[in-house]
């Protein structure tokens, strides 16, 4: 219990730059003519800081869920399996809160979403796509993960071992 609530603390203050960078990402995707700094002078003219943390509950909620799991002893390839069908399975139930991150991103200033209450654009999408609308991309988005939770998760746990056993050996 005391690693989650660490790794969700963590989080939280990761968000705190990963948000505005994610914000600028996402308005330089859909504008791909205007430069980034312009971008970023214009969230913040148009917004001010607010404008830069728009997503900042949705994405720790989505963050946050990533940071909850238990350690278990397993070999190196079974870490690198567990990494990715839970990589897998986070991305595909998280699916609907990156869905409402990314229309409280890219939202147009003043406009009922760009508040940032994610119960508010989740309905939206709820009830302008469906069922269809809240897992958007979904199909990407957990090939992506999973195949970093299966590459990351697996050297990770090679590594640690690798230097716990070098550990071992010297003095």
């Amino acid at each position: 219990m005391k690693h989650m609530l660490a790794a969700s603390a963590g989080e939280v203050v990761a968000c705190l730059i990963r948000v505005p960078s994610e914000v600028v990402k996402q308005r330089a995707q859909v504008s791909a003519s205007t430069r980034t700094f312009q971008i970023f002078s214009n969230i913040l003219y148009e917004e001010g800081i607010q404008g830069l943390y728009r997503g900042y509950k949705s994405t720790v909620l989505r963050e946050a869920l990533w940071s909850w799991r238990q350690d278990h002893v397993v070999d190196s390839w079974q870490s690198a399996v567990c990494g990715a069908f839970a990589g897998g399975f986070a991305a595909a139930v998280t699916t609907p809160l990156d869905v409402a991150k990314t229309r409280i991103m890219l939202a147009k200033a003043g406009s009922s979403t760009a508040n940032g209450n994610v119960l508010s654009a989740l309905h939206g999408v709820w009830q302008s796509q469906g069922l269809a609308g809240l897992f958007a991309g979904v199909f990407p988005r957990m090939a992506a993960i999973s195949l970093g939770g299966f590459i990351f998760l697996g050297a990770y746990d090679h590594t640690h071992r690798l230097l716990l056993e070098v550990g071992r050996k010297s003095p």
